[in-house]
């Protein structure tokens, strides 16, 4: 078990940006490098989603709905990972959660909220 402790939400205007963070202040390097780790989303009314991940070397996958507007990175020596979300839609608009990929249980923590509107 990891955990994760996420920060950075907000409220934004359609079309701009924020940037979400994911600590492991627990955590050993060791331990934190050697999980993938996710941004999720969950929407009102919607299941979970996962929108972008990535590995301890730094490989990444994307969500078609995150492709070329989000970027996720880490730095494995702070334990952080993070979520850069530009050009931002009302359909953004949701809590967004890191953890494990796969989760396999790893607890869920109490999310960032994230609101895009005018």
């Amino acid at each position: 078990q990891v955990q994760l402790v996420e920060s950075g939400g907000g409220l934004v205007q359609p079309g701009g940006s924020l940037r979400l963070s994911c600590a492991a202040p627990r955590s050993i390097f060791s331990t934190f490098v050697s999980y993938v780790i996710g941004w999720y989303r969950q929407a009102p009314g919607k299941q979970r989603e996962l929108v972008a991940s990535v590995t301890g070397g730094g490989s990444t996958n994307y969500a078609t709905s995150a492709t070329g507007r989000f970027t996720i990175s880490r730095n494995n020596s702070r334990k952080t990972v993070w979520l850069r979300m530009n050009d931002l839609k009302p359909e953004d608009t949701a809590v967004y959660y890191c953890n494990t990929v796969p989760n396999q249980g790893n607890s869920w923590g109490q999310g960032t909220q994230v609101t895009v509107s005018s």
